[in-house]
């Protein structure tokens, strides 16, 4: 692969005629603006990222986690770009330098697609149709649609959500330009390739989008004519992953001191093992000569400085193996390749937080909660779609979105329009819907 054509501006339906401008952003600084101002994103403000909504206290969601990782991977392009102009300068003066704005929108889109209740919610509607009442359904389907339901997945559909073209779309998706699509998929093969890791990066119905993608940028066609589609990772997927994977370990250490699931003595363990000793020295005096008395603001200066030594460490391992990564033979994530010091400190953290925050009494509620909702909800809105001449169904579907095709004559799209219904509620309106079903809560006239 060859930056020059993994870095264009074109745009996904509007690849013959563009439009008059009328300002000087750039193409990619469109797609983040696109992004930052439509509905799907303005909703991960109520979707779970780790903790329940705790009340006085003030922790991340799905939005406040997806503009920190924005945050980031603006920081990681940026310094890629500089340090890879000065060692190709012939890519000085290109669209190769906008690559931190690249990637800072692609890390705005990375959370798009998935559903009310994290995790969990992916599992129940997985877990719906693998052991649930959906079950029967594979009889009715195609295997690769039966596929692509079993291990429905949030990165897929946040490309499906991308691209797809819903009901009242003029043309498909968000109009964005193929190096940001192609930068938030993070498994770029298909659902029957998943295997027990259950990732993949696109349904059935968006696949040749994704094949006109990968093919217009030079990702590498991993796959064998007939076989299932698999290709090479777009580069600047490795730095979209980076800053998740910074973003989600670092915040959530700071996150469960805040709620007094770690202590500041077990914080501070935590984030100072990812410097030397005289590092950490010398992070402890800036703390006494900056007067911070307060744990809390003491944590914030620990988890800035931890954030600026990630996100060094990340850049230096991407332009030491740019090579490897162009020739799509790099393993792993940028994490897995830093110095020793911090990779065996991102390690523990990995390590204490599923022991402590992730099976935390708070997370696990929300957790079981959440899968009981879904089910529900998946339940309910698959029976109806399965049976739209009954009363009740004729009623449910009623109050679905008219941007989700859940008329259709086809089994298949109507489930697929109940799944982009619920994998788009907030939390909060999930569990509305929950309760006005079951009959224990009355729409207020």
């Amino acid at each position: 692969m060859n930056w020059q054509k993994l870095i264009t501006n074109k745009r996904l339906g509007q690849e013959v005629k563009h439009p008059e401008r009328y300002d000087d952003r750039s193409e990619f600084k469109r797609d983040y603006d696109r992004l930052i101002f439509s509905a799907p994103f303005r909703r991960m403000q109520n979707k779970t990222q780790v903790f329940p909504l705790p009340g006085s206290i003030f922790v991340h969601n799905r939005l406040t986690h997806s503009l920190e990782v924005a945050s980031v991977g603006m920081s990681l392009g940026t310094d890629v770009s500089v340090r890879l102009c000065q060692k190709h300068p012939e890519l000085s003066d290109t669209l190769f330098e906008q690559i931190g704005t690249i990637v800072s929108a692609a890390c705005l889109a990375h959370d798009m697609g998935n559903p009310p209740f994290g995790h969990s919610g992916e599992k129940a509607i997985q877990s719906f149709f693998t052991e649930g009442a959906g079950k029967p359904l594979q009889k009715q389907v195609s295997h690769r649609f039966w596929d692509d339901i079993t291990h429905f997945e949030g990165n897929a559909n946040a490309f499906r959500l991308l691209t797809h073209r819903f009901i009242g779309r003029r043309i498909g998706g968000y109009v964005m330009t193929y190096s940001t699509l192609a930068s938030i998929v993070k498994y770029p093969f298909a659902s029957s390739l998943a295997g027990g890791h259950g990732k993949f990066g696109f349904f059935a119905s968006e696949e040749d989008t994704f094949v006109k993608i990968a093919d217009e940028l030079g990702l590498q066609k991993l796959s064998e004519k007939g076989a299932p589609v698999r290709y090479s990772r777009h580069p600047l997927v490795y730095l979209v992953e980076a800053a998740d994977d910074i973003c989600y370990e670092i915040m959530d250490i700071e996150d469960s001191f805040k709620l007094k699931i770690l202590t500041f003595e077990e914080t501070e363990c935590l984030l100072m093992n990812f410097f030397s000793e005289d590092i950490q020295q010398h992070i402890h005096q800036r703390i006494t000569d900056e007067g911070l008395t307060d744990d809390n603001e003491k944590v914030v200066y620990m988890r800035a400085s931890t954030v600026g030594k990630l996100v060094n460490e990340c850049v230096e391992a991407f332009v030491e193996n740019e090579d490897a990564i162009l020739n799509g033979t790099f393993q792993g994530g940028l994490i897995d390749h830093i110095s020793d010091i911090p990779r065996k400190a991102y390690k523990h953290c990995s390590d204490m937080s599923y022991q402590k925050i992730y099976n935390s009494k708070p997370v696990l509620d929300v957790e079981l909660s959440g899968y009981k909702i879904m089910q529900t909800l998946m339940e309910t809105l698959i029976e109806a779609v399965t049976h739209p001449e009954r009363f009740y169904s004729q009623q449910l579907v009623r109050r679905v979105s008219s941007q989700y095709d859940i008329n259709s004559e086809n089994l298949e799209t109507r489930i697929m329009a109940v799944i982009d219904y619920i994998s788009g509620m907030t939390d909060i309106y999930a569990l509305d819907i929950y309760q006005k079903m079951n009959g224990t809560a009355l729409p207020i006239i």
